[in-house]
Order: C-alpha cells, then sequence, then structure tokens
C-alpha cells in the first residue's frame, strides 16, 4: 500500500520532533506558542517555525556568549533577517501606524552629521526590537536596522529569546530588578555593567549612535483593570545616560519614543525571575510614537534646587510624553 503525505503534515511532524527534544519545561512553553503562532500566522507558519524551533535547539545544547557589547550575527545566518522574517505574519501592517515621521526625519540627518540619539522608551514586549524595524522599512530602514539596545539578562540567557537577541545590536546589562538574585553574584554584575557603561561612553564619544532604552527597567503590564499601563520611568537611569552624553562631548540628541506593541506576545501578568516564561503569540496591527527632542535641562520642575527633586521631575516629564502618546496610538 502506498502512502503519500503534504508537505504541510510533514512540517507538522517535523515540529513535533523538534519540540520532543527540548527539556519538558520548554517543550511546554513551546507547544502554546506554536498553536497561537499557526493561528495567526497562516499557510506560511511552518516553514517560519521550523527555521525558530532549529535555532532555539541549538541555543539550548550550547547557548550563545553575549559579549558586554554585542553586534548583530549577519552570517553564515542572518539572525536580524530571521528575527524581521518570523515577526512579520503576526503585524498587520495595513493598520499600523508610525507617528513623527518629520522627527525620524531629523534623527536620520543628525546621525549622519556623527551626533548621537538615544531613545527614552517604553517596552511591551521581548520582540520590540523587530517590531521598530519592521515599522521602520519603508520610510527609514537605516535607522531601525541601526539601532542599538539596551539589554537586560533574561533576553541573552533564555534560549528561546537568544534567536532573536541574536539578530540585534545590545549593550548588555543587568536591571535593577534582578542584580540581587542571586545574591553572590551581585558585586559581578555590577561590575559587568560597569563594563557595558564603559563601552557605551566609548562608543558616544565616537558618534553616529542611536541607542534604545527603556528607563522602566521592564515591560508594560496590565494593572488590575485589565488596562496596560506604561511602566514608570526610573530617574536614576535617566540621568546616568544624560550624564554620560555630556562627559562623551559629542552633541546627544534625547527623544522620547512610545510603543504599543503590547498585544504581539504580551509578557507574563506578574514578574517572574526564573527564565521560562510562557509565550502566547497573536496577529494584530502595532503603533509607534516619537516625539520632538526633549531638552533634558529645561522641563516642568528642572527650577527645583533640590537634585533629586529635579532628576524625579525630568523623569516625569518624559514618562508623561510617552504616556500620553501611548493614550493617543493605543486607545484602551
Amino acid at each position: 500500500m502506498n502512502f503519500s503525505f503534504s508537505q504541510q503534515q510533514m512540517d507538522k511532524d517535523s515540529i513535533r520532533n523538534i519540540v520532543a527534544q527540548f527539556p519538558t519545561k520548554s517543550a511546554a512553553i513551546l507547544s502554546q506558542f506554536i498553536d497561537g503562532y499557526r493561528t495567526a500566522a497562516g499557510e506560511i507558519s511552518d516553514p517560519l517555525l521550523m527555521q525558530f524551533l532549529t535555532l532555539a535547539l541549538e541555543q539550548t545544547r550550547n547557548p550563545f556568549t553575549f559579549k558586554a557589547h554585542h553586534t548583530k550575527v549577519r552570517s553564515p545566518t542572518d539572525y536580524y533577517r530571521f528575527g524581521t522574517d518570523f515577526l512579520r505574519p503576526l503585524i498587520d501592517l495595513n493598520h499600523s501606524q508610525v507617528h513623527g515621521i518629520e522627527v525620524l526625519d531629523t534623527i536620520q540627518k543628525q546621525l549622519l552629521r556623527k551626533e548621537n540619539v538615544i531613545l527614552l522608551a517604553n517596552h511591551q514586549t521581548e520582540t520590540d526590537p523587530q517590531a521598530l524595524s519592521i515599522l521602520l522599512e519603508n520610510t527609514h530602514p537605516a535607522i531601525g536596522e541601526h539601532v542599538t539596545y539596551v539589554a537586560g539578562e533574561r533576553v541573552v540567557t533564555d534560549p528561546l529569546a537568544i534567536p532573536f537577541s541574536m539578530g540585534c545590536d545590545l549593550l548588555c546589562i543587568y536591571s535593577k530588578r534582578y542584580i540581587d538574585s542571586p545574591p553572590e553574584l551581585k558585586m559581578d554584575k555590577l561590575l559587568h555593567n560597569k563594563r557595558t557603561m564603559e563601552l557605551m561612553s566609548q562608543q558616544l564619544k565616537q558618534g553616529g549612535q542611536i541607542i534604545y532604552v527603556a528607563p522602566s527597567g521592564g515591560r508594560d503590564r496590565r494593572n488590575e483593570q485589565g488596562v496596560v499601563e506604561v511602566a514608570p520611568f526610573d530617574a536614576q537611569s535617566i540621568e546616568m545616560f544624560y550624564l554620560m552624553a555630556r562627559k562623551a562631548k559629542t552633541p546627544t540628541h534625547f527623544y522620547p519614543l512610545t510603543l504599543s506593541t503590547y498585544d504581539l506576545l504580551p509578557p507574563p501578568v506578574a514578574i517572574q525571575k526564573e527564565l521560562g516564561e510562557r509565550r502566547i503569540a497573536s496577529r494584530c496591527a502595532i503603533a509607534i510614537a516619537i516625539a520632538p527632542s526633549f531638552d533634558m535641562e529645561k522641563f516642568p520642575g528642572s527650577e527645583d534646587n533640590d537634585k533629586l527633586q529635579r532628576r524625579q521631575a525630568r523623569a516625569s516629564a518624559l514618562w508623561n510624553i510617552v504616556n500620553t502618546n501611548y493614550a493617543r496610538i493605543h486607545p484602551q
């Protein structure tokens, strides 16, 4: 008796076979994620899932080691292209939005003059870098492709996130949220962060850098009423970047950036320190809004003589801009 199998069935069988090779916890997470991704991405999902699972399985067996400053890997596997190709089917581009095109034009000119740009932004999903690149492909591809992201520990240690992180330019740090866990590694983490900041300082001195940082130190989440809230900005974090920019003595411009990507891949309801969070993908429209350059010296509350109060007022002013734009591009 002869049997014939469709390519689709072969792909699904291959996917199941690969998932079975992951540790039990990861396999359960992947099974749920695959179901959602297939539903959202449609017919083209299986080849993309095969590539993702193959790359993630390699990271489970032989994890990539990220340096303090990681440059995106383009060969022999182009991880940047992989990340954008994988995310693109989840984005409803026809209804997605980019606000602030004229500001992006200004940024492009500043970068060409070897001036620096720091994006002070909210953060919603693990795939925010890929989402930003996709939204800027048609108008400002060079900006989307050359942003350096200040990245926390999770995206460079979780095997399911590493393939996407390998396709980004990163400055790797330990966020305040996780720096005490475990306590015996706190000093090593602080020294690592110091080294990363030194590397960033060198980059700013060279000029022509565009750096994304989330001053909240984490992703936005839903409140008790189920409404997504932009997480508060940390005043100390913003002050550190401002001092580094001033020390570099290269013109550096600060821009509030708002992302609305939450529904692509929502974070867990509660913050969890251990690796292995569940991932549920869906297809949706996304949006970004970039506001005009922010004056780091003159802002509501800048006249306060208390430097701590002044720094907090600056953080609040930046957050207010991002939050106002979030309400505009993502009405609840």
